[in-house]
């Protein structure tokens, strides 16, 4: 499993327009293949900062199936003008660590 960590900075005074926009947005990434599910938090110290956690099967349901699809057109349209500056987005898997 992938988790894909985006970091979302809203421009002020859109962060009640953009929750509104993600609560329509929400149901085409939960469309998607991969797709096995999703956190949206708002950051209690500076409430136009957001982190999106969602998890993946593979990196490349999210680069590739998702990213390059007919319904990431309709995400970005959504949700892309509310970012400033534009999120950083990563990827993490488990470590493997030895028993101890």
């Amino acid at each position: 499993m992938i988790h894909e960590i985006a970091q979302l900075q809203i421009r002020p005074g859109q962060t009640a327009a953009f929750e509104a926009a993600f609560a329509q947005a929400q149901s085409i990434i939960a469309s998607m293949r991969g797709y096995l599910g999703h956190e949206l938090q708002r950051c209690v110290e500076h409430d136009h900062q957001y982190v999106l956690l969602v998890r993946w099967d593979t990196l490349e349901d999210h680069t590739v199936g998702f990213r390059q699809s007919e319904p990431y057109q309709q995400w970005r349209a959504l949700l892309h003008h509310f970012y400033d500056p534009f999120p950083t987005v990563l990827h993490y898997a488990a470590c493997e660590l030895p028993k101890s």
